[in-house]
């Protein structure tokens, strides 16, 4: 498997003077994600929790709803220099009678670790309709618990810590309690592990959890939080207004600015109950 961290010298210029010593890194690798045989899309991702980036992908594009519509997940032979197999090629083999990826709108699957749907060919592309409606979700939580979340997602960081360089999100529930948390230089691609295992874990569609992101809530997260039945997503930073757009769309809360006691609701107020 992949390194998550890479470490590589530096030279560290400072008031005190010149040094030199290792710096941790996070590590960065294409991976090819292909369904039936067939390449489908490739992502700039850190390593680790492959299969449940790929599900999580695969859910947030409609192409499967649910554990039992992947038959199997393997890494294909994708071979370096060294003869060694780099393990960044995944195929998908979907169960029988599940129909593959359409091929009617054209899409550019090529995706950079800081957005994924950039090279789609029209924004209605990527207003994909979810099987799962947050909508009528009953979720809550008090803004108490929600300011809460940020530190501990921080605390969860293993990779950010050492690296500082690393995207995070986790799903939490309406006591304050973080399910999952995943990482990864891509916002979405971190967004994706967590949907992944959400669906091997077969708690999908997640009418009862929230999704907490470390950064910015971009339309790509809320179209995301929305394919797997999320009711909020809160955010440390700001949303777009595509994002509040969609949020609003699919009936869903958006939180962004959350930072200590204070954050700004920006669209489903009523999941927020003071007590």
């Amino acid at each position: 498997m992949g390194r998550v961290t890479v470490r590589r010298p530096v030279r560290m210029l400072t008031s005190h003077g010149v040094r030199r010593r290792p710096d941790a890194l996070a590590a960065e690798e294409p991976l090819e994600i292909r369904v039936s045989g067939k390449p489908l899309a490739v992502t700039m991702r850190t390593p680790g929790h492959d299969v449940e980036l790929a599900h999580g992908f695969l859910l947030s594009e409609g192409v499967i709803g649910d554990s039992e519509d992947v038959a199997l997940a393997r890494y294909c032979d994708s071979l370096d220099d060294q003869g060694r197999n780099t393990y960044n090629v995944l195929d998908i083999a979907l169960a029988d009678g599940v129909p593959p990826p359409e091929t009617g709108v054209e899409r550019n699957f090529y995706t950079t670790s800081s957005c994924g749907v950039c090279g789609k060919a029209a924004l209605d592309a990527v207003k994909l309709r979810t099987r799962y409606s947050p909508s009528g979700s009953p979720f809550t939580i008090t803004p108490n618990l929600l300011a809460e979340l940020p530190d501990v997602l921080r605390a969860r960081q293993r990779v950010f810590a050492a690296t500082g360089g690393l995207h995070a999100a986790g799903l939490f529930t309406s006591e304050g309690s973080l399910l999952t948390v995943r990482e990864d230089v891509g916002r979405h691609n971190a967004v994706d592990k967590v949907l992944g295992w959400a669906l091997l874990e077969r708690r999908v569609p997640l009418s009862d959890c929230g999704l907490l992101v470390s950064g910015r809530a971009s339309f790509e997260l809320v179209q995301k939080a929305a394919m797997a039945g999320i009711p909020m997503l809160a955010a440390v930073s700001a949303p777009s207004s595509l994002a509040v757009e969609l949020a609003e769309e699919n009936g869903m809360t958006l939180v962004g600015f959350l930072r200590g006691q204070s954050m700004n609701l920006y669209t489903g107020e009523k999941r927020i109950m003071e007590g």
